[in-house]
């Protein structure tokens, strides 16, 4: 049996005699590598930590890739919404990109350029003092600043946020280049060949990855960890490679402008840039100490007089000396060439506006007959179309309302993206995907992706798409989708996403982890696929808000609501088709759920009549799930005929009704007083410390009914029956937390 090896193209530069392109002197770009090192070593000095190894090895790569002139960006116009997108998924090097930073904004200054500097975003030499101080700049690479574009520290994290980027980048018409700074040791990580799979399979060729491969992470050589040739990790899965001298300037700038242009093949190019890591850091040079252990004074004091400057230790000092190195004319050469990547973002000499206004319109020629609409502007129509109201009576699953939903979205908006971890015909997204078809070679321009089981990488490039603002400002959003108890698996991603938000809310992204077969629901297959307790951790996240419907017609409700609020979401649905309630009894309204509880149900006055010489018993029941609601008021029945009054609460979600509380406390006191606290039973098919804010602490084991362990298989009610949720079982819990006789 014979075997093929088949791949991407392969380009071998290392040691090439390679053509001197106009206008790139490497002798100049050595000395500015020289002073990019000093500059960052100060600031790790400055902290006495930080990550010096893979920040020294990526210097020449940096300055290659922003002043070779492959890349389009506007150093005093730094989030232009044209401009070629930057992620350092080797989140950690930060002292690279703020050398680099404060190198180029130092060289304009010097050159007597005029700037904002705050309104920049910009590090100037005079900040790396404050290196990793809550004033100065931060630890690992944050989203707000020049040439960075997500909050990345994670190892392994940041090629599936650029390859989200990509994907809507591409997908919208736009030629945009996603720039990766990325270290060889993150392709351990497992999610990393889930990005390079897909990227690849997918046809993003506009993402380009500067690998630095120097060998090392922190614990030792990577080769005690990947064993096979290291080139078949990229080639192998179909990406084309450019191998390099990590510290030659001709042999970078030339692989970035090939893989700038590309291949013709629609694969991604992967810039394989052998590298010291650690270089010129004295006796960590080339060894995994270099990584995040800081020399001592002394050995830094020695390091940098062995770089060319004689420093005393006093790191304000050391970086006026280390200055002294950046002549005029060495400013002078950085500035003219920052103003070549100026001219690709803006060709002809266009304004600002000119170029933004022919991207805009690059959009509109490639979507043809799709509107280009931000998605978070659109708004409930007064009267929802026929198909996303559902007939109270009937019996509909929640997963079917949201099927119904993202269709109708996706022909509202061309910036909406849905995926799934290979359950779409499970989950139900898969119309939605359908809508323009599944993105792939022969179909760029569709709004489905599909991920594969690859639950981690579809979160994270599903947030990372999100992001951004594209030319005219228009906001990507998504929606992926995997079962409830798998969305454990995406948490770190979600969180880096929330985290971005936080710290660029300009560039806020919305999107929706769509928790499928909630509870346990999925009881056939028992404890693995029955979602309990994902959402405690959602739950504790700032910047995220769990939504349980109870009902088809609450689901399409709190999407809409999310969508004008644009705050991201964990949106739980279910598998079962259960009933769609009829609001005409009662005072409820599917729109209730938007506040994050109501009350479902209430005794009427005239119903309980007090016992002789005494008064009735009240209880307060707050419900969360569908089924459990059901099986809930199936129970009121009879407590009422034991001369107790029920009052119920349905909750959709604790931290919309926390929310409702603060703004709207008046109204929130209709809904759940403080005496209502002191007469609470939670009911949950789920956590019980998901409803606890409904409780006084003294109750949190006394009044939860809940499901605290693992269940089996079973029918939907049988697995009621295991995890004691039936309407029985919950009408004696409440006879015994109440001591109220049921006999």
């Amino acid at each position: 049996m014979s075997y093929k090896m088949q791949g991407g193209q392969y380009l071998n530069l290392q040691d090439s005699k390679l053509e001197n392109i106009p206008g790139i002197d490497p002798e100049k770009f050595n000395e500015a590598a020289r002073i990019m090192r000093g500059l960052m070593f100060c600031a790790v000095e400055a902290a006495k930590s930080g990550h010096p190894g893979g920040s020294s090895s990526k210097t020449e790569m940096f300055l290659a890739k922003v002043l070779g002139g492959a890349m389009a960006f506007d150093v005093l116009d730094p989030k232009n919404p044209g401009r070629d997108r930057v992620v350092w998924s080797a989140g950690h090097c930060s002292p690279g990109l703020y050398g680099g930073l404060s190198l180029i904004y130092g060289a304009l200054r010097k050159a007597g350029k005029k700037f904002d500097a705050k309104k920049l975003g910009a590090i100037l030499p005079e900040d790396l003092i404050r290196f990793r101080r809550p004033d100065g700049p931060q630890g690992h690479i944050e989203n707000h600043y020049p040439l960075s574009d997500i909050s990345t520290g994670p190892s392994g994290h940041g090629l599936s946020a650029a390859g989200g980027m990509a994907i809507a980048h591409r997908s919208s018409g736009l030629d945009t280049k996603v720039w990766v700074f990325m270290g060889d040791a993150e392709s351990e990580e497992g999610m990393s060949y889930e990005a390079r799979n897909i990227i690849n399979t997918v046809g993003a060729s506009n993402l380009i990855v500067s690998l630095d491969y120097n060998h090392f992470g922190i614990d030792g050589n990577i080769n005690e960890v990947i064993l096979s040739p290291y080139i078949n990790h990229w080639l192998g899965l179909g990406w084309n490679v450019i191998e390099v001298d990590g510290h030659n300037i001709l042999e970078l700038v030339h692989a970035y402008q090939k893989a700038a242009q590309g291949f013709n093949n629609g694969s991604p190019t992967v810039v394989l840039a052998h590298a010291i890591k650690g270089k010129f850091y004295g006796a960590k040079e080339n060894t995994a100490d270099s990584h995040g252990n800081p020399a001592k004074t002394e050995e830094y004091v020695d390091l940098m007089k062995n770089l060319g400057f004689i420093v005393t230790g006093e790191v304000k000092k050391d970086i006026e000396i280390v200055l002294q190195a950046l002549t005029p004319e060495l400013a002078g050469y950085i500035v003219e060439r920052l103003e070549v990547g100026k001219t690709r973002l803006r060709p002809g000499g266009a304004s600002a506006r000119q170029a933004e206004e022919k991207l805009v319109e690059k959009m509109h020629s490639a979507l043809v007959g799709r509107p280009l609409v931000n998605p978070t502007d659109i708004r409930r129509p007064k009267e929802l179309p026929k198909e996303l109201i559902f007939e109270e009576g009937t019996k509909v699953a929640t997963r079917k309302a949201t099927q119904a939903f993202f269709e109708w979205l996706m022909k509202q908006t061309a910036f909406f993206w849905a995926g799934c971890g290979d359950l779409s015909k499970s989950i139900l997204t898969q119309k939605a995907e359908n809508v323009f078809g599944d993105i792939n070679r022969d179909n760029p321009f569709g709004r489905g992706i599909r991920f594969g089981i690859a639950e981690q990488n579809m979160a994270m490039m599903s947030v990372g798409m999100t992001m951004d603002r594209l030319p005219g400002g228009f906001a990507p959003i998504s929606v992926f989708s995997s079962y409830a108890v798998f969305t454990s698996m995406m948490t770190n991603c979600v969180r880096l996403g929330l985290i971005g938000n936080h710290l660029n809310p300009k560039t806020k992204g919305f999107f929706i982890l769509l928790a499928a077969h909630d509870g346990p629901e999925t009881g056939e297959d028992g404890p693995t696929h029955q979602g309990l307790y994902w959402m405690s951790i959602y739950n504790a996240y700032p910047g995220i808000k769990v939504f349980k419907p109870m009902d088809a017609n609450e689901t399409i409700e709190m999407l809409f609501y999310a969508l004008e609020k644009g705050e991201p979401i964990a949106l739980s649905v279910t598998r079962p088709d259960t009933i769609v309630f009829d609001r005409s009894v009662g005072k409820s309204k599917a729109s209730d759920a938007t506040n994050g509880a109501y009350v479902f149900y209430e005794t009427h006055k005239s119903k309980i009549i007090p016992p002789a010489g005494g008064h009735k018993s009240k209880i307060v029941l707050v419900v969360c799930g569908s089924q459990i609601l059901i099986n809930t008021m199936e129970a009121v029945r009879e407590l009422e005929a034991k001369e107790l009054e029920v009052k119920v609460v349905a909750v959709t979600s604790p931290e919309l009704f926390e929310e409702l509380r603060k703004n709207n406390p008046e109204k929130a006191n209709e809904i759940f007083s403080d005496e209502d606290r002191e007469r609470t039973i939670t009911i949950h098919n789920g956590w019980k410390g998901f409803l606890y804010p409904f409780l006084l602490p003294k109750d949190y084991v006394s009044r939860t009914i809940a499901i605290d362990t693992y269940l089996k298989s079973g029918n939907q009610e049988e697995v009621y029956e295991l995890a004691k949720l039936t309407s029985e079982d919950i009408k004696n819990k409440i006879y015994e937390f109440t001591k109220i006789s049921h006999r």
